[in-house]
C-alpha cells in the first residue's frame, strides 16, 4: 500500500510540474508576441515613412544568391528564373549542382545555355571537389558549379568560395523569391549600419499560388490539408517567434531558404558545417558565440516584409522526414555550441533564446507527450481532479489555439498577404485543427527524431519536388 501511496504522490508532482512547464511556455510565446507586436507595428511605420529609391543609392553592396541543388530538375529552372529577375542591380546568381543523380544539370545546360568557364571558386572552407564551372551565354551574371556531392551545407560552402560578393543570399533550390525581395533586405542592411552580419525574411507556402516566369502574380491559401495547415505554422512562427527575438537580438534561426550573410564573416568563422542536418541554425548560433567571444559590435535581424515562398510537403512521410531532421538539427546546433547556455557573457542569446530553444524546442516534445499521457492516466485513476484536468487542457491546447488566432490577426493588421476571405475563414479554422491532432503528431515526430539523434541516425529523408502552379 505505502509503495502506491508514493506512486500516487510522485505522478502527482510530476503533474504539478508539466503544468508549471506548459504555463511557463506560455509566458514565455505571450512575451514573444508583444514583443513581436511591437517589432511589426514599428516596422510598418517605418515602411510607410520611408520614401528611399534604392536605384538611386550610389553603390549598392554586391550580392551573390547561393542555390544548392540536388535532384532539383522539377523546380530548378522556376527558381532561377525567379532569382534572375529579381530587382536587383548588383547581382550574381550561382547554383551548386551536388552531384545530382537526375537531370538537375541537364535541365540547366538546356535551359540556360551554359558553357564552360575558367574562372573558379577559391579554397578558403574546405568542399568536395568542383569538376566544372559553367557560365550562361543568355544570362551573363548566371554561374553553375558541378561538383561532387558532400551535402547541402558543402554545396554552399562551395558557393561562398566561389562568390566575390560582399553579401551572398543562401536559397533553396525549390523556393521562389518576390521580385524586390533582395532588395528589401539590403535596404534594411544599409539602414542598419554596417554591423549587421546576418538577415532573414520571411518564408510562406507557394503551394497553389499563381505563379508565372518564377513570379508569385497571387497569394493563395493551399487547397490541400497539409500545406495550409503548415501555412498557419510559418505565420506563427516567423511573425510571433522571430520578430519576438528579433528585438533583443538574440535570434538564433534565420531560415535556410532566404538568408541574407556577410560573406567575410561566414568565411572567418569556417563556414557551413557539414557534419550537421542543421547547417542554417548552426551556423547562426556559431555567428552569435563568435561574435561575443570575439568582443564584436553586430546584429543578427528578421525583416517580416521581403517574402521567400516556398513548396510545403503535401505528404504525410514527406513532413515526417522534415520534421524529424529539423528537430535533430535543433538539437544538433545547441549542443555544438552549448557554452552559450545560460551565460551571461553571451548576452540574450545565452540567458534567453538557449534556454529558450533547450528547454521548449530541444526538450519540449518529451516534456508535451508525458504530460499528455500522465494527465490522462492521473485523471483516470483519480490521482488529479477534473478541475486540474482542464486547467491542463488550457495551457496545452487552448492557448496554442489562441496565439495562433493572435498571430493571424497580428499578420492581417501588419504584413497581409491573403486577400480572399474564403481563405482567412478556412485559416482561423486551420488554427483550430493545428492545435487539436496535428500538433500531437508533429511532437511525436520531434520525438522520434530526439531517439534516432540518440541512435545516430543521420538521414536527410527523402523529399518529393513537384512543379510550381
Amino acid at each position: 500500500m505505502e509503495f502506491w501511496t508514493f506512486v500516487e504522490a510522485f505522478v502527482i508532482a510530476f503533474n504539478v510540474l508539466i503544468l508549471f512547464y506548459f504555463a511557463t511556455l506560455n509566458l514565455f510565446y505571450i512575451s514573444l508576441s508583444i514583443m513581436a507586436s511591437y517589432q511589426l507595428f514599428r516596422f510598418r511605420m517605418r515602411l510607410i515613412s520611408r520614401h528611399r529609391d534604392m536605384h538611386k543609392v550610389p553603390v549598392l553592396p554586391s550580392v551573390s544568391v547561393l542555390s544548392p541543388a540536388f535532384n532539383e530538375e522539377v523546380t530548378i529552372a522556376e527558381s532561377l528564373r525567379s532569382q534572375l529577375n529579381l530587382d536587383y542591380p548588383n547581382l550574381e546568381v550561382i547554383v551548386i549542382n551536388d552531384g545530382s543523380r537526375d537531370n538537375t544539370l541537364k535541365v540547366l545546360k538546356k535551359e540556360f545555355k551554359l558553357v564552360k568557364t575558367k574562372r573558379r571558386p577559391n579554397e578558403r572552407i574546405p568542399t568536395q571537389r568542383v569538376k566544372t564551372v559553367y557560365r550562361s551565354k543568355v544570362h551573363k551574371n548566371l554561374y553553375v558549379l558541378d561538383k561532387e556531392n558532400g551535402g547541402k551545407a558543402d554545396a554552399l560552402n562551395a558557393g561562398v568560395n566561389f562568390s566575390r560578393s560582399k553579401l551572398f543570399c543562401a536559397i533553396d533550390a525549390d523556393s521562389l523569391l518576390e521580385k524586390r525581395a533582395l532588395l528589401r533586405l539590403v535596404e534594411e542592411y544599409l539602414v542598419e549600419g554596417g554591423n549587421i552580419i546576418a538577415l532573414g525574411g520571411i518564408i510562406r507556402i507557394a503551394n497553389d499560388c499563381r505563379i508565372k516566369d518564377g513570379e508569385v502574380l497571387e497569394a493563395r491559401l493551399p487547397r490541400k490539408f497539409l500545406p495550409a495547415i503548415q501555412a498557419v505554422e510559418y505565420i506563427r512562427a516567423f511573425l510571433c517567434g522571430r520578430s519576438g527575438f528579433n528585438m533583443i537580438n538574440a535570434l538564433l534561426i534565420i531560415s535556410g531558404a532566404f538568408g541574407l550573410f556577410d560573406r567575410r564573416t561566414v568565411i572567418e568563422v569556417g563556414g557551413y558545417r557539414t557534419d550537421t542536418v542543421g547547417e542554417d541554425m548552426e551556423l547562426v548560433v556559431r555567428l552569435h558565440r563568435k561574435m561575443r567571444e570575439w568582443k564584436r559590435e553586430y546584429k543578427v535581424l528578421f525583416i517580416p516584409d521581403p517574402v521567400c515562398w516556398t513548396q510545403a510537403p503535401d505528404e504525410w512521410k514527406v513532413l515526417r522526414n522534415q520534421r524529424n531532421r529539423w528537430q535533430r538539427g535543433l538539437i544538433e546546433s545547441l549542443m555544438l555550441n552549448k557554452q552559450l547556455m545560460l551565460n551571461p557573457r553571451y548576452g540574450m542569446v545565452g540567458t534567453i533564446s538557449m534556454p529558450f530553444f533547450f528547454f521548449f524546442e530541444a526538450a519540449g516534445p518529451i516534456f508535451e507527450i508525458m504530460g499528455y499521457v500522465i494527465v490522462l492516466i492521473s485523471t483516470l485513476m483519480g490521482w488529479i481532479n477534473v478541475t486540474f484536468f482542464f486547467v491542463f487542457l488550457f495551457l496545452a491546447i487552448v492557448m496554442g489555439i489562441i496565439l495562433t488566432l493572435s498571430a493571424l490577426i497580428l499578420e492581417e493588421a501588419t504584413v497581409k498577404k491573403y486577400n480572399n476571405p474564403r481563405d482567412l475563414f478556412f485559416l482561423v479554422l486551420l488554427s483550430f485543427a493545428e492545435n487539436l491532432g496535428y500538433r500531437q503528431i508533429i511532437t511525436y515526430w520531434r520525438l522520434k527524431g530526439i531517439i534516432d539523434l540518440v541512435k545516430r541516425k543521420r538521414s536527410w529523408g527523402k523529399m518529393v519536388r513537384k512543379k510550381f502552379s
